[in-house]
């Protein structure tokens, strides 16, 4: 097992890719953090998976963050990893017809919570000499697309985040990387097209190379590489999983 004894949080964790993230990590020896907004979901994910604990988390909140991280500390006895993929979506539409609140919570959850996860991890990885940090990105930072305007640029600085935070915590050991899906089978599907349809469908998957969307266990086992042993040479990294959709 490739995470054996590991601590790991990960946000966003009762649906899609965050589960889909947690449940690998714990099958590859992983103790998890579940932490999630919505608690039906999040507890549904964290009594699934041996040794999880679940953790109500509003990562736009300083102070859920701050216990998000300490849950990990509390129950597992410290923190290795922490994947910050919590997010919310933009539905398609003209970058001019998006309410400031729309706005503010993008950023909020999509940006913002970075920070607050760098102030409450960064010093528990510290003590624990080391650790690594995963951001979930998008390949809308790199190839962004028409009525997403200000969800790619949210997902851009979670890039440009991405990078500078590994070439600042480098010397302390803590190794920063971020993973771009393409868009995938979760529950946000619908408002990234603007819908759900099989020609709405059809015409995404146009553009992916490979030919079909995104699944949680396509961005899991990236996850599970970046985070393990075998990567540890490996820090400002942003993998593309998209089936070829930023070539």
């Amino acid at each position: 097992m490739r995470l054996k004894d590991k601590v790991a949080v990960v946000s966003g964790a009762g649906s899609g890719f965050g589960e889909g993230i947690a449940r690998t990590f714990a099958r590859e020896g992983a103790r998890v953090v579940v932490a999630d907004i919505d608690a039906a979901n999040g507890a549904r994910v964290a009594r699934d998976i041996a040794g999880a604990v679940f953790c109500k988390t509003d990562v736009s909140k300083n102070a859920e963050v701050k216990a998000m991280i300490a849950a990990a500390v509390e129950n597992f006895g410290g923190l290795d990893i922490v994947v910050n993929n919590a997010g919310v979506a933009q539905r398609r539409m003209s970058m001019l017809d998006v309410d400031e609140a729309t706005f503010d919570r993008i950023f909020a959850v999509n940006v913002k919570s970075i920070y607050l996860s760098a102030i409450h991890a960064v010093p528990v990885l510290q003590a624990r000499g080391g650790g690594v940090i995963v951001n979930i990105a998008s390949t809308a930072a790199g190839r962004p697309r028409p009525g997403l305007t200000w969800y790619n640029g949210s997902k851009g600085a979670v890039v440009t985040l991405t990078r500078s935070m590994a070439v600042e915590l480098a010397p302390d050991k803590i190794r920063v990387v971020a993973i771009n899906p393409v868009l995938g089978e979760t529950g946000l599907t619908a408002e990234f097209m603007g819908g759900d349809t099989p020609e709405l469908r059809a015409r995404f998957i146009a553009g992916i190379p490979l030919g079909r969307l995104s699944q949680p266990e396509d961005v899991a086992n990236a996850a599970v590489y970046l985070v393990s042993g075998e990567a540890e040479f490996i820090t400002g990294v942003c993998l593309d999983v998209d089936g070829g959709r930023s070539v």
